[in-house]
């Protein structure tokens, strides 16, 4: 393994550990990472990014930062959560491959050697943790199974454990990609909605809690099932909004227009040969059809409005460029 940094970059490792009141974990935690990462000769850099903590936690990471140059802390001014504290830190990443990890002592600084090494080795742009065998309590367990199917399904992307704070990214992935709400969990399906497509897995240790308490909450799934449906619709619609309300909205329009025509034929089939027959507008059946109908129109309106929107916005052609060739702008990060 290489013992300088790539040319391009300051080191070879950023580690990013978003955090909330683990102040007791911290001197652990650097010392861990320190001493690994020296037994490899990897070049580093380790930012803490403190998401409101109301303990010491930020005089801990000054006094971090004092006895080692690694370390650099970056304190929010209350808490934002997860998402914000990982999408600060990727902005301030220098290194070659961008590593994310929870600074409860629950993930193994031992495995970052080896993410390191899939991603410049083996080429993947994201690795993912797989807590295969976990220390957690089954309140948090089990929907994190169900969580995770859910995704799968839906991302198509096959990973066991989208959720684990360990991951190791190539860092044109974490400059090209923007995380907020809850969407840190989503990390992998935005990544590969952005082009990022090499993305892989990796079994890694998962140890128990040694100090603090937990910040699960269930609530977190609801949060994080209601991001997961608005990162699906906008990463696939935002620049062709048209497509899906346009779709949905034809749909409805034709289905409701079919039915109006169905009741009006059979009213003047049964009217032909003498039969009794109601009024069209005295069945049910037409009124659902004329709400079909008018939704079809609102959502048609809808698709429309929102293509005249995203055409007069300003980053309607903000596209991500990998590379470019005898250009004032050249640029590899490979």
């Amino acid at each position: 393994m290489s013992k300088r940094p790539s040319h391009s970059f300051p080191v070879e490792l950023s580690i990013v550990i978003p955090l909330l009141n683990e102040a007791e974990s911290l001197p652990e935690l650097t010392s861990w990472i320190r001493r690994v990462l020296a037994q490899h000769g990897l070049t580093y850099e380790v930012i803490l990014v403190d998401d409101g903590s109301t303990d010491n936690s930020w005089e801990v990471i000054e006094e971090l930062a004092e006895i080692d140059t690694h370390v650099r802390g970056i304190r929010f001014n209350r808490n934002y959560g997860k998402s914000a504290a990982l999408n600060v830190g990727f902005r301030e990443t220098v290194g070659r491959v961008v590593c994310t990890m929870d600074a409860d002592l629950q993930d193994s600084p031992e495995e970052l050697p080896e993410l390191y090494r899939m991603i410049t080795k083996d080429g993947f742009d994201l690795v993912s943790g797989w807590k295969q065998k976990r220390y957690d309590p089954l309140s948090k367990t089990i929907p994190t199974k169900l969580f995770n199917g859910v995704t799968r399904w839906i991302s198509g992307i096959q990973l066991h454990d989208f959720n684990c704070g360990l991951k190791a990214y190539n860092q044109r992935v974490v400059k090209s990609i923007e995380v907020y709400g809850e969407m840190h969990r989503y990390i992998p399906v935005i990544a590969k909605w952005a082009g990022f497509r090499k993305i892989g897995e990796k079994v890694v240790q998962h140890q128990e809690r040694k100090y603090g308490v937990t910040k699960f909450g269930l609530e977190r799934f609801v949060y994080g099932f209601l991001d997961l449906l608005s990162i699906t619709f906008v990463s696939r619609f935002r620049r062709r909004p048209m497509h899906f309300f346009g779709t949905m909205g034809t749909l409805s329009f034709v289905l409701g227009m079919l039915i109006t025509l169905w009741l009006v034929g059979e009213k003047v089939y049964l009217a032909l040969h003498n039969l009794k027959a109601r009024n069209v507008t005295d069945q049910p059946l037409f009124f659902l059809a004329l709400v079909a109908v008018i939704i079809g129109v609102v959502l048609f309106m809808t698709g429309f409005l929102a293509e005249l929107i995203q055409l007069n916005g300003p980053n309607r052609n903000d596209y991500l460029v990998r590379d470019r060739v005898n250009s004032i702008h050249s640029y590899s990060a490979n």
